[in-house]
C-alpha cells in the first residue's frame, strides 16, 4: 500500500514538472544583432524595435520586453543581454 502511494506521488510530481516547465522543444529566442561600436543610434533603434520619436518610457519598455527572453538567467545569452543594454544606453544618452 505504501509502495503504491509512493509511486502515485512520484507520478504526480513528474506530471507537475512537465506542466510547469514543459518537455517540448524550447521556444525560439530572438537573436540580438551585435551593437556597432561607437553607439550607432539607428542600429540601437532597430535592435529595440522603436522609432526615432520614442520617448524614454517607450525605450525602457521595449528593453524590458526584450530582456525577458535575452537575460542569461532566463535562458538567453550574455551577448544578447549586452547588446540590448548597449542599445538602451545609446538611446538614453548614457556614457558606456
Amino acid at each position: 500500500m505504501i509502495f503504491k502511494l509512493l509511486i502515485a506521488l512520484l507520478v504526480a510530481y513528474a506530471g507537475w514538472r512537465v506542466w510547469k516547465h514543459g518537455l517540448g522543444p524550447a521556444k525560439p529566442r530572438r537573436r540580438a544583432v551585435a551593437q556597432a561600436p561607437g553607439g550607432d543610434a539607428g542600429a540601437a533603434r532597430r535592435l529595440l524595435g522603436v522609432d526615432s520619436a520614442a520617448d524614454e518610457a517607450t525605450i525602457r519598455a521595449a528593453h524590458r520586453r526584450l530582456m525577458a527572453d535575452a537575460h542569461p538567467d532566463r535562458g538567453g545569452s550574455a551577448e544578447q543581454a549586452r547588446a540590448l543594454n548597449a542599445a538602451r544606453d545609446t538611446l538614453l544618452g548614457r556614457a558606456g
